[in-house]
C-alpha cells in the first residue's frame, strides 16, 4: 500500500507540475522568458507521467517536439540578426543604395523567416499532438486530444500571426486537461 500511495502523489505533483508548466508557456508567449520555465516544468511532469503510465512515447515525442521548437527559433532568430545586419552593413559600406532594391531584400527575408518558423512548429505541433494523443489514451482526459488539434491547427496559422493566439488557446486547453486528470479507479479486490 506505501507504493501506491508514492505513486499516486507522483501523479498528482506531475498534474500539479504539467498544468502550471501549461499556464506559464501561455504567458510565456507574452513574455518570452517565461517560456522556458514552461518548457521545462512540462518536460519533467510529462516524464514522470510517461513513467507513471509507462508508456514511453509520451515523453520521447514531446522531447522531440521541444527539440524541433527550440532550433526552429533559433534558427529563426539567427536569421533575423543575419538579415538586419546585412542591412546595416549595406549602410555603412554604400550609403547610396539603389532604394528599390533594399526593401524586397527586407521582405524576402522576412518570408524566409516566417516560413523557418512554420517548418518547425509543424514539426514541433506533431510532436506534442502525438504525446498529447497519448496521454488522453493512458488517461481518458479527452482534453489532451483538444490541445493536441489546436497545437496542429496553431502551426498551421503562425504563417498569418493568428496562430500564436490558436497556440495560447492550445495551452489553456493543455492546463484545464491537467488539472483536470484522475487517477485511475483501482478495481476491488477479487472475493
Amino acid at each position: 500500500m506505501p507504493f501506491f500511495y508514492i505513486m499516486a502523489s507522483n501523479l498528482e505533483s506531475n498534474r500539479a507540475l504539467g498544468g502550471v508548466g501549461a499556464i506559464i508557456l501561455t504567458i510565456g508567449s507574452i513574455f518570452p522568458p517565461l517560456a522556458l520555465v514552461g518548457i521545462i516544468l512540462l518536460l519533467v511532469a510529462l516524464k514522470g507521467l510517461s513513467e507513471y503510465y509507462n508508456e514511453k512515447d509520451i515523453y520521447r515525442d514531446t522531447l522531440y517536439g521541444v527539440i524541433f521548437g527550440t532550433v526552429g527559433i533559433a534558427v529563426a532568430l539567427l536569421l533575423f540578426i543575419a538579415l538586419f545586419l546585412r542591412a546595416y552593413m549595406n549602410r555603412i559600406i554604400s550609403p547610396l543604395v539603389i532604394p528599390n532594391v533594399q526593401p524586397f531584400r527586407m521582405l524576402f527575408g522576412m518570408i524566409l523567416i516566417l516560413g523557418v518558423m512554420f517548418v518547425f512548429f509543424m514539426l514541433e505541433s506533431i510532436f506534442l499532438r502525438k504525446s498529447f494523443d497519448h496521454l488522453a489514451a493512458k488517461t481518458g482526459e479527452k482534453m489532451f486530444g483538444t490541445a493536441g488539434l489546436l497545437l496542429i491547427i496553431g502551426a498551421v496559422f503562425t504563417v498569418v500571426l493568428v496562430g500564436f493566439v490558436i497556440l495560447c488557446a492550445a495551452w489553456i486547453v493543455a492546463a484545464v486537461a491537467f488539472f483536470s486528470m484522475r487517477p485511475a479507479q483501482q478495481l476491488p479486490p477479487p472475493p
